[in-house]
């Protein structure tokens, strides 16, 4: 059972005994892994505060192919990104990323979906409350597009008809993609989205990680919102389970409307 050394971030913990817990990691070298991290809850662990949610660092794994559950001899934490957990918008952001990853990342080496993954949650930390949305919008489809579900964007989805930037378009996150103005109409379904010029042109920079991002409103980052996890659950085939993406979709921790004054 060979020890690999590998840069890993924390997805997920769980208790699993008095002193132990179970963590889920994005690694570098070997995909998400599930591991036991014996002694972990004890006063004087040797893991310390390490395995906090989304901390960063480098982990050390007896790893035994064929098997579920692998030991986790120590982690060296480099980054505990606890600035995450100063705003409700950005941490959201990034437990939507951790949860993608665990649900549609391959249990096999993938270096780019972890370098979009600590991308991703680095943009969130560095950006301002602001921009926490487009941020976090923007992370996501990066992230899927290095998983292999990059949206076709410049030209319809299915006859590759270059789509106009200046008129609405149709989305479609069963195909994909956008669709010209023919397709669209020859078979309309229920996953299809219309997007108005601006929200469109909108949605081609954020998933142009080399651009500035857009300046979103609420109403235009909820839409952009919708439309990223839409595509995320028509393409994982598992619809139900994503809680932490749900709550980022819908801001559920925000009122709804502003307070009204009360009358004196």
């Amino acid at each position: 059972m060979p020890l690999v050394a590998t840069p890993a971030v924390v997805l997920r913990t769980y208790r699993y005994s008095e002193t132990s817990k179970v963590v889920r990691l994005a690694t570098r070298e070997c995909g998400v892994q599930s591991a036991i991290a014996k002694g972990a809850l004890r006063p004087r662990s040797p893991f310390g505060a390490g395995l906090e949610l989304l901390s960063e660092g480098v982990a050390q794994l007896y790893l035994r192919d064929g098997r579920e559950l692998q030991t986790l001899a120590g982690f060296d934490v480099a980054n505990l990104r606890r600035e995450l957990a100063l705003d409700l918008g950005r941490f959201a952001g990034a437990t939507a990323l951790a949860e993608i990853v665990l649900r549609m990342a391959p249990a096999a080496s993938h270096p780019a979906a972890y370098d979009a993954l600590v991308a991703g949650l680095d943009s969130l930390v560095a950006t301002g409350i602001a921009a926490a949305d487009a941020a976090g919008i923007r992370a996501l489809w990066r992230l899927l597009a290095v998983l292999g579900f990059e949206p076709s964007l410049r030209g319809c989805v299915r006859d590759d008809t270059p789509v106009d930037a200046d008129h609405p378009v149709t989305f479609s996150a069963a195909e994909g993609g956008v669709l010209c103005e023919r397709c669209a109409a020859e078979r309309p379904e229920a996953a299809q989205t219309r997007l108005a010029a601006r929200d469109y042109r909108d949605l081609l920079v954020l998933n142009d990680p080399t651009a500035p991002l857009p300046a979103l409103d609420a109403k235009h980052a909820a839409a952009h919102r919708r439309l990223v996890a839409r595509f995320v659950r028509h393409h994982s085939g598992e619809a139900d389970r994503f809680p932490a993406l749900e709550l980022w979709e819908r801001h559920s921790w925000a009122p709804l409307s502003p307070p009204q004054p009360v009358a004196s």
